[in-house]
């Protein structure tokens, strides 16, 4: 591949559609705090770029060095975002349900919660790299710095949305986005081992 309008177009096109997953998990946060600060949505937004970024970058240096050993890998990657986001949207869920949270204040997910969903909503990125593997380093790293912009960004929007929508059903928050995590984390294993 050289460097044309074509590559920058497929590597912006490739970071709409791995962000896809990060985009409705940040509805899904949005909604869950609806009162979230642009600070914040910028560091959340932030987190799932970067592993947009790394994991694209992982795979490619996985093609390039332990191909076979990552082929072994890579049908355990629908599980593990499977698993994640069961775990992440149960645990919202249930608070919700049990009433751990006052009307008022919703619960704010940690840091550790967050780096969770931005590896679950980034895994399958993974396979990206067998996508990019005749590119050079350079040009797999612009790519994914592609990619991570575009995620940053369609992040946003989601947080926005997710905001807007849980003002309006602030009582329910908690339930939708947690219903929303489990959702996302069926879609990625439907797609990951059926497709």
């Amino acid at each position: 591949m050289e460097w044309s309008f074509l590559f920058f177009f497929n590597s912006v096109f490739l970071g709409v559609g791995l962000a896809m997953d990060a985009f409705s998990v940040s509805v899904a946060n949005g909604v869950n705090e609806n009162r979230m600060r642009k600070k914040r949505m910028g560091m959340i937004a932030g987190i799932y770029a970067l592993f947009q970024f790394l994991m694209p970058m992982l795979g490619w240096v996985c093609v390039h060095t332990i191909v076979q050993t990552f082929q072994v890998f890579e049908k355990f990657i629908p599980w593990i975002a499977l698993i994640l986001l069961l775990y992440i949207g149960g645990s919202m869920l249930w608070e919700s349900i049990r009433g751990e949270e006052e009307e008022s204040e919703k619960v704010i997910l940690g840091f550790g919660t967050l780096l969770v969903q931005g590896i679950a909503t980034s895994i399958d990125a993974l396979s990206v790299g067998f996508t990019i593997a005749d590119y050079g380093f350079v040009m797999a790293l612009v790519c994914s710095i592609l990619i991570a912009i575009v995620t940053f960004f369609i992040c946003i929007c989601g947080l926005e949305i997710g905001k807007k929508c849980g003002a309006r059903f602030a009582d329910k928050g908690g339930i939708l986005g947690g219903v929303i995590l489990i959702l996302i984390g069926i879609e990625i294993f439907v797609k990951g081992v059926l497709l």
